[in-house]
């Protein structure tokens, strides 16, 4: 039996975890016409939805029996597991033909496991992390990688087009999160050199703002340069994406590193220094919060 293609209008979409992206995703699908069924544990962060006609309930499963196509966004693989798998999660809500789409970046092998745990009650599932942060949730430009049966993703593709510009189908169940285990590997190495490079300009007497001018438009510049520079030299480290859950997803391709028998050094390394941010007690803060172990580490005042 084909899967039914979502139309604004027409499919009810449910949404778990409405934070710092989830709320901008599940808003723009409801700017598009799809109407929206939310959860979130902290259920002040459902008002901006419910404001624009969200109906908002009590679990994941309660999401889910009033939906279609049901997404989430949490935090770790434990919320996960229960918001998908536990007693009161969306698979319990479930009927035949919904389908339930994890855009958290999460363990593949989890990915996996909600599958086939789905499969066996004929429900479809699509592994979905996104990278773009605050600034791609809130403009819609996200990048979104995508794990499971094309005609799934077919049929949600008109949903992913209310939050994302890059839209790539890779490959069975997990393969959404393996990509999004490369991105976040590139990501990280990618974050020392521009916390490093900024922090040696301030050093030498360097006025950043022009530095900044100079290396951001040449073969230095990179999207972390161009969004987070800035906001470094603001001294503004409040979160795009918390560094709580960046030290979660390398702890994740690590594991999986490890699995697969190969050495990411580079990667353990920015792990080690992502694990003194959050000692320092900036776990909630962003991933360019970086910055201030890295002056603490060189006794920078600043």
């Amino acid at each position: 039996m084909a899967v039914q293609k979502a139309e604004a209008g027409k499919t009810r979409i449910g949404w778990i975890g409405t934070g710092v992206m989830g709320r901008w995703m599940c808003q723009h699908a409801i700017s598009k016409g799809y109407s929206a069924t939310v959860y979130n544990r902290s259920k002040d962060k459902t008002q901006p939805l419910a404001e624009l006609g969200a109906k908002v309930v009590d679990s994941p499963k309660a999401v889910a029996e009033a939906s279609d196509i049901v997404f989430a966004i949490v935090g770790f693989p434990a919320d996960v597991r229960e918001v998908f798998l536990g007693t009161s999660g969306a698979l319990a809500g479930s009927k035949p033909g919904t389908i339930l789409v994890d855009m958290t970046t999460s363990e593949p092998s989890l990915a996996v496991e909600i599958y086939e745990a789905a499969k066996a009650k004929g429900v479809h599932v699509l592994d979905a992390p996104v990278s773009g942060g605050d600034v791609g949730a809130k403009n819609a430009a996200l990048s979104i990688m995508i794990g499971g049966e094309t005609d799934v993703v077919e049929a949600v593709t008109p949903v992913f087009e209310c939050m994302g510009k890059t839209i790539i189908h890779q490959g069975a169940p997990g393969a959404g999160q393996h990509t999004k285990m490369v991105n976040q590997i590139l990501i990280a190495a990618n974050m020392i050199a521009v916390c490093e490079g900024l922090l040696y300009g301030y050093k030498s007497g360097l006025n950043l703002e022009t530095v900044f001018k100079s290396v951001s438009v040449g073969a230095a510049g990179s999207k972390a340069l161009e969004v987070l520079g800035p906001r470094i030299m603001a001294r503004n480290f409040e979160p795009g994406f918390y560094v709580e859950h960046f030290i979660k997803d390398m702890g994740i391709a690590l594991k999986e590193a490890e699995r697969m028998n190969i050495a990411l050094p580079g990667l353990a390394l920015a792990k080690q220094l992502y694990e003194a941010v959050r000692a320092q007690g900036y776990g909630r803060k962003g991933t360019h919060a970086l910055m201030l172990a890295l002056e603490s580490l060189s006794n920078v005042k600043r």
